[in-house]
């Protein structure tokens, strides 16, 4: 959905007399939203559990467009750009495999965007050691919320034989987390990239909404079907918001 390393695994339970459609289920895990970790925790589970298990159906969304290189900001407003030396001392920090990887993006001669983390690996003495590992691969790494300076992930920028580098401006994690422009950060640079690291993927969860979610609450709400369409797609022809004002309408009569 983003161009960002970050899976999240959701949950979503029924009552076990929900009138489930059959287009919302299947029998078997699939390959694009089921993944081996989670198909392995399945077959280690209680008997009772598996059998009330439920593999949902969803489409295949469109191929993702957007690249890493066309959400970055040139003069953005939360963060400066390292100086040569600032720059330097991440490159200093990298092991040779993450070095060629910055050599190889020079010798491409075009703009070539990267991130970077710091992380503790162990050298080739056995000791741990602080290391920069930079991806090319128009990727960001998962956006964290730790409190040390290791969780901040930088950009490196190379073109040709230039090299530059910065810390991920905050409308840059924003952007990495699905959410559009006219959003209103907070002002101060932690706040607002804790605000986005504590996320969730707004078209993830947008699209979870209206395949799942909604159909799911439509159902719930007792929307009959005159729409001629498959159960699982009468949702689409409700409008949201009447979604909405019945399950608000619902939970404040309680």
């Amino acid at each position: 959905f983003v161009p960002q390393s970050r899976p999240r695994l959701f949950i979503v339970a029924v009552k076990r007399d929900y009138n489930l459609p059959k287009a919302l289920i299947t029998q078997l895990p699939s390959d694009l939203w089921h993944p081996t970790a989670l198909c392995r925790t399945y077959n280690q589970l209680p008997k009772y559990l598996q059998e009330a298990w439920i593999w949902w159906h969803l489409p295949k969304p469109e191929p993702r467009k957007l690249l890493l290189i066309n959400l970055i900001e040139e003069n953005p407003d939360s963060v400066s750009w390292h100086t040569a030396t600032e720059t330097q001392r991440l490159l200093d920090l990298m092991m040779p495999l993450h070095k060629e990887k910055v050599e190889k993006a020079k010798k491409q001669n075009t703009r070539i965007v990267g991130t970077i983390y710091r992380r503790i690996r162990i050298n080739d003495n056995g000791l741990k050691t602080q290391c920069a590992e930079v991806r090319f691969d128009q990727v960001s790494g998962c956006l964290r919320t730790g409190s040390g300076g290791s969780s901040r992930q930088f950009i490196m920028v190379v073109e040709g034989d230039q090299v530059r580098s910065r810390l991920l401006s905050t409308r840059e994690a924003a952007r990495l987390m699905g959410v559009p422009d006219s959003y209103k950060l907070p002002q101060g640079y932690n706040e607002a990239y804790h605000l986005m690291g504590d996320g969730l993927v707004v078209p993830a969860v947008s699209w979870l909404e209206k395949h799942l979610l909604s159909p799911l609450a439509a159902i719930s709400l007792g929307f009959p079907n005159k729409t001629g369409l498959a159960d699982a797609d009468v949702a689409y022809a409700i409008p949201a918001h009447d979604i909405q004002y019945r399950l608000l309408e619902r939970a404040l009569s309680k």
